[in-house]
């Protein structure tokens, strides 16, 4: 089943109450699926600008999903965006919703010029692992801060650099 089109894709801060109440129920879930040291929970602060950004997918006055970027230019490797806080709400899913917010933070890191999206999730979220698969991401090893961990997967895909 596709996403009602009524179903809206916004630049959203993560601060925003109903954004921070989607965050807490991602949190809640992946705190009952991994241990706290397995757990990398960005803060709001750091999805904002200049070096973030956040979207939501709202239904009318309801948030429905939410997904940000965050993004890395400096340090020895190419500039890079890391996917963070991708999370649907229970009712929502299987309605192509993560697709929908996946294909407009890609957009986004390439309007800003990057062309690495990459991802940490959990061993324990096949729905997640197949999604980023379906959406062309590779398996990697760890980057930025993250230290190998058996219950974590990274993932990285090359963006095709903006037209024009």
């Amino acid at each position: 089943m596709s996403v009602d089109q009524a179903v809206r894709l916004e630049a959203l801060d993560p601060g925003h109450p109903q954004a921070q109440a989607l965050m807490a129920q991602s949190e809640a879930l992946m705190s009952a699926l991994y241990p706290s040291e397995s757990n990398h929970f960005e803060p709001a602060s750091g999805l904002r600008p200049p070096g973030g950004r956040f979207f939501g997918a709202w239904q009318g006055e309801r948030l429905l999903g939410c997904g940000g970027v965050k993004c890395f230019v400096a340090g020895d490797e190419p500039a890079y965006g890391e996917i963070k806080r991708l999370f649907v709400r229970d009712e929502a899913r299987g309605r192509g919703l993560a697709k929908r917010l996946m294909a407009l933070l890609e957009a986004e890191l390439q309007g800003l010029g990057i062309e690495v999206a990459r991802l940490e999730t959990g061993i324990y979220q096949p729905e997640a692992l197949a999604l980023y698969r379906g959406l062309g991401y590779a398996e990697r090893p760890p980057f930025g801060g993250y230290a190998l961990d058996p219950l974590s997967v990274f993932f990285e895909k090359r963006l095709a650099p903006p037209a024009g």
